[in-house]
């Protein structure tokens, strides 16, 4: 079965890119170029056998490459997403499936703690137990001045993005078991700031002070928490808000002199998912820049 990549496995797509808006929330089905998630040179070797992964944002972007990749070292996946976005979680289960894994898609809101503790409910009540935790949904948008940010819209992304991490690690730890893990999902922003994105850049520092806190907090416990914290990545999170133009020269401005794509991404969640590769490492922030040095 044939998912949508790159006819060459090392071809990354770079701007200038489309000019155009897609209709938000962002479906990854109306994102061009389509974001690159399979890791077709990716080779799984069982890092991950027998495990169960949780992934909050799994139906598109980063979560829908990290379940994958998950899958390719041997775990079962549930995805949680937006009753919306259903249509996007429909190809993540079917490219986890076509792996030879298990996969569920839970939909509601994180910003729900009654909805987080029923899809842990739902992902043990599938397969027995729980092992690891990948906090990734996010919201946000673009503003050119604090004076456009509502405070309804700060409050809407603060439950999302660090409420939401919140609501699942409380109803995840319960069932995760020793050398079981948590990952969250930072962001460049979180260390340097971002003018156009003030609640969203705030948020994700709250979640690399977050992980480091909760680490401290979970060590005894042998439950490690770490996160990763990218640059640009072409997901649907960006064209569904940005102008039409900043779309087109999106991640331009890095290094590489492009975004990366989201199966460039997954390998750093395997990384603090496996036991093998990782176990000794708890409460680290992650930077995957593009070249870029200067956060962190």
């Amino acid at each position: 079965m044939q998912f949508n990549n790159s006819e060459m496995e090392n071809e990354r797509p770079t701007p200038p890119f489309p000019a155009r808006k897609i209709p938000k929330p962002g479906l990854e089905k109306d994102l061009e170029p389509r974001p690159q998630y399979e890791g077709l040179e990716y080779r799984g070797s069982g890092k991950l056998e027998g495990k169960v992964a949780l992934i909050t944002g799994g139906d598109s972007g980063i979560g829908r490459a990290v379940a994958v990749h998950y899958a390719k070292e041997g775990a079962d996946v549930a995805i949680v997403h937006l009753p919306e976005e259903q249509d996007d979680a429909e190809e993540t289960l079917q490219a986890v499936r076509a792996l030879g894994r298990g996969a569920i898609s839970i939909p509601g809101d994180v910003g729900d703690p009654e909805f987080c503790r029923q899809a842990v409910k739902s992902t043990v009540k599938t397969w027995g137990h729980l092992d690891i935790l990948v906090n990734n949904a996010a919201r946000q948008k673009h503003i050119e001045n604090i004076e456009d940010l509502d405070e309804k819209e700060f409050e809407h992304t603060f439950r999302t993005n660090i409420f939401g991490y919140f609501y699942m690690a409380k109803a995840a730890i319960p069932e995760l078991p020793e050398g079981g893990c948590i990952i969250n999902c930072g962001s460049i922003t979180g260390l340097e700031g971002s003018a156009a994105l003030l609640d969203y850049s705030a948020t994700k520092g709250a979640i690399h002070a977050f992980t480091k806190s909760l680490a401290k907090n979970l060590v005894k416990r042998k439950i490690r928490v770490n996160c990763v914290a990218p640059g640009p990545v072409w997901t649907p999170l960006n064209p569904a808000e940005l102008k039409p133009e900043a779309t087109a020269h999106f991640g331009e401005s890095t290094p590489y002199g492009r975004p990366a794509q989201p199966e460039e991404i997954a390998p750093a969640f395997v990384f603090f998912a496996s036991s093998i590769d990782s176990s000794y490492i708890t409460g680290e922030v992650l930077s995957l820049l593009g070249g870029d040095t200067t956060a962190g």
